[in-house]
């Protein structure tokens, strides 16, 4: 989309493009982190396969976008510079480019995946459908209103025409698709962290118990804070009409990966911690327990068993007699050494 103000087209691609590939860097690193964190000192059955499968789609996702805004730079920038009318303003603001349709198509799919991701964690932690009904219908406009603007670019016949190339319709489809990602996310963001500080309240009291929720519940909002502001930046630009706003949607491809594998990190840390304190804690009461607890020599013990036998009187007429001990006979053994 083109807006009629803000920083030029050109200028904003290829800001966007340097910032998206600083973001891509650092998605890189925390798909490796995530990756680790699932396989380490696990067995490959053992491995939560659709939350691999997640990271991996989502770094193709994000990689492909990065591919295909390169691809776009070098169009506008280099090869059509000089033959393309009007030049790289007008190139960057043409709906037409089969680039432009590909990577918005890419964003979408991205964001469609992220969102799910999220619905998905919220049926989890609540362990009912009726929660996610809200968020599903969502997700639903968001893929419709997503599909519908990648179907507009893709038949678009204009180029940028007095700064601005969408009729107001088409604007608000737009804007639509941007404003109920962002109520998905804070929506499917909220109904989890409740779930999380209600079940905090309910548990045991215990430090530990404490420090795991609290940390998975901080880490979550995290993600959501950040993946939440960059959706309203882009809102706040499409309303004011703002080339800027370009700017923060080709971030927010990365931005989606970074917002899912930071929590896959940070709860795996969280877990390492906590196991290693408990480690730690075992091994220092153990060896106050050695160090409180008298010590005794080893010393064999002798035991003495007594064995009692009875013989019955077994008449032939079946009365209670029959069970009348007549003799007791005294049998010892001398036991075996053991050791305590």
């Amino acid at each position: 989309m083109a807006f009629a103000g803000g920083i030029p087209l050109d200028t904003a691609a290829i800001m966007s493009t340097v910032l998206e590939g600083i973001l891509y860097g650092f998605s890189v690193l925390m798909f490796m982190g995530t990756i680790w964190s699932l396989t380490y000192k696990h067995r490959m059955r053992d491995v939560n396969r659709p939350v691999t499968v997640v990271a991996v789609l989502l770094l193709v996702l994000s990689t492909a976008h990065m591919v295909v805004n390169i691809i776009r730079i070098d169009d506008g920038l280099v090869r059509y510079r000089d033959t393309f009318p009007g030049g790289p303003v007008a190139f960057f603001g043409d709906l037409s480019q089969q680039t432009f349709v590909i990577k918005n198509l890419i964003y979408t799919l991205q964001t469609l995946l992220g969102d799910v991701v999220a619905i998905y964690r919220c049926y989890v932690v609540w362990q009912t459908v009726s929660v996610i009904v809200l968020p599903s219908i969502l997700w639903c406009s968001v893929a419709v209103t997503g599909a519908y603007s990648v179907y507009v670019f893709s038949q678009a016949t204009t180029t940028l025409i007095n700064g601005n190339i969408f009729t107001e319709a088409t604007r608000q489809w737009i804007e639509a698709f941007y404003a109920l990602t962002l109520i998905t996310n804070l929506l499917s963001s909220g109904l989890l962290a409740y779930r999380i500080w209600k079940i905090e309240r309910n548990v045991s009291t215990t430090r530990a118990t404490k420090a795991t929720t609290t940390s998975i519940l901080r880490v979550i909002m995290d993600a959501a804070i950040l993946y939440s502001i960059a959706l309203l930046s882009v809102l706040i630009g499409s309303l004011c009409s703002n080339n800027g706003a370009f700017i923060v949607i080709d971030m927010l491809t990365p931005i989606i990966s970074i917002a899912f594998y930071m929590v896959i990190i940070r709860i795996a840390i969280g877990k390492n911690a906590q196991s290693q304190l408990v480690t730690v804690r075992g091994r220092m009461a153990s060896e106050t327990e050695r160090r409180t607890l008298p010590q005794y020599p080893m010393k064999p013990l002798q035991v003495h068993i007594s064995r009692f036998t009875q013989i019955y009187d077994a008449s032939v007429d079946g009365t209670e007699n029959q069970h009348q001990p007549l003799t007791h006979k005294e049998e010892s053994s001398q036991g075996g050494f053991c050791d305590v």
